[in-house]
C-alpha cells in the first residue's frame, strides 16, 4: 500500500511538471520539496501504523 500511493505522488508530481513546461524553477523546486515531504509523511504513517499493529 504504501509504495502505490508514493509511486502515485510521484509520477503526479513528474506528470505535473512535464505538463506546465511554463513554470519557472522556482515553482519546480516547490513542487519538488512537497512531493519529498508528502513522501516522507507517508512513510512515517507507514511505518506508525506498523507498529502499533505489531504489538
Amino acid at each position: 500500500m504504501r509504495g502505490k500511493f508514493v509511486t502515485g505522488a510521484l509520477v503526479g508530481a513528474a506528470l505535473g511538471m512535464m505538463l506546465v513546461p511554463g513554470m519557472d524553477r522556482t515553482t519546480k523546486r516547490r513542487i519538488k520539496r512537497t512531493a519529498k515531504y508528502m513522501k516522507n509523511m507517508a512513510e512515517d504513517a507507514y511505518d506508525g501504523m506498523k507498529d502499533k499493529m505489531m504489538q
